[in-house]
């Protein structure tokens, strides 16, 4: 019994395996936050992209009347529609920038000093 005691005090074949793994794993979820952090901005941005696509779209649409005349008589009309159209006046989400703005509070140490 005290032969398995003591080799189990001095067995540290998996301490080394662990502290490495600790490292490695911790490293690889910095780089995953900084790699999402990048994908959530490339994303805002392409999403912006078509917010101003569907704003940038017009929606006006004119449809020219038709005049039939009569064959006899070149004046007078024999049959005719009268035209009809929509005209889209800009509203005021249309091609606004979408802004990234700070949020006012607790002073932010990135900046730096001069801020």
């Amino acid at each position: 019994m005290t032969h398995t005691f003591n080799a189990f005090l001095n067995d540290e074949a998996g301490f080394i395996i662990s502290a490495e793994l600790v490292l490695i794993m911790t490293i690889g979820v910095l780089a995953m936050v900084v790699g999402l952090t990048a994908v959530r901005d490339a994303v805002t941005h392409e999403l912006n992209d078509i917010s101003h696509a569907f704003g940038a779209v017009s929606q006006s649409y004119n449809v020219p009347g038709l005049r039939k005349g009569r064959g006899d008589c070149g004046d007078s009309s024999h049959a005719y529609v009268q035209g009809f159209g929509y005209n889209d006046s800009t509203d005021e989400c249309d091609c606004n920038v979408i802004e990234l703005v700070d949020v006012c509070g607790k002073d932010d140490p990135s900046y730096g000093d001069d801020e």
